[in-house]
């Protein structure tokens, strides 16, 4: 999907997300707890809904967006000082090897051309022992509600290039040799699941 899409909505978004408050509250809590003093990448960060309530726990957290329009509108509020927002490409990260010992993307990998890509970066700048957070609305047609949020995000021009079932989600993660090891299912306008992962085979906690 073009970024143009994602810049013309970006000093609405904060707003459209306000519905979802419910999901936000619980990412809230819970992040805080898993990125407490560690170095953290988030992908598509948006308007840094995300990013500015969590990052206050981290000891770094760099929080990225392919939008122009998104960082510029995220760059606009208050936030914690060791938050940065950068431009980059989820596809191809401007991070060296190893750099992070946590990487958040949430809502994201289901609008992504290749989430498989996206993924194999992931694990390139995750430390060995590192955590992925990968929240991920599941079950887009699953209910009335769902099915037309769906339509309405469509005619926004906001299209999914994947729909999942939380099982396929799951699946798929699963398939690219990420473990879910805490997952939560949350209610919303469109479903999400809540998921944190490490590299199957993986279970050291390094620091």
């Amino acid at each position: 999907m073009k970024h143009s899409i994602w810049d013309l909505y970006a000093p609405i978004y904060d707003l459209a997300m306000s519905a979802d408050k419910k999901i936000y509250q619980f990412m809230y809590r819970r992040i805080p707890k898993v990125i407490k003093n560690k170095d953290v990448l988030e992908i598509a960060t948006g308007t840094g809904l995300l990013a500015r309530h969590v990052a206050w726990a981290a000891h770094t957290m760099v929080a990225t967006d392919y939008s122009p329009g998104m960082i510029a509108q995220a760059r606009k509020g208050p936030h914690p000082k060791n938050l940065v927002y950068e431009l980059a490409d989820a596809h191809a990260l401007p991070y060296a090897d190893h750099t992070f010992q946590v990487v958040i993307i949430s809502n994201a990998l289901h609008v992504v051309d290749k989430p498989e890509k996206v993924l194999e970066e992931i694990d390139r700048v995750l430390k060995p022992g590192g955590i992925l957070i990968a929240p991920n609305f599941v079950d887009h047609q699953g209910g009335l509600l769902s099915s037309l949020w769906n339509r309405v995000l469509k005619l926004a021009g906001i299209h999914f290039e994947h729909q999942w079932s939380e099982t396929d989600y799951l699946a798929f993660l699963e398939s690219r040799g990420w473990q879910p090891f805490n997952k939560k299912f949350l209610k919303a306008r469109i479903p999400m699941v809540y998921t944190e992962c490490r590299r199957s085979g993986d279970r050291r906690n390094h620091n």
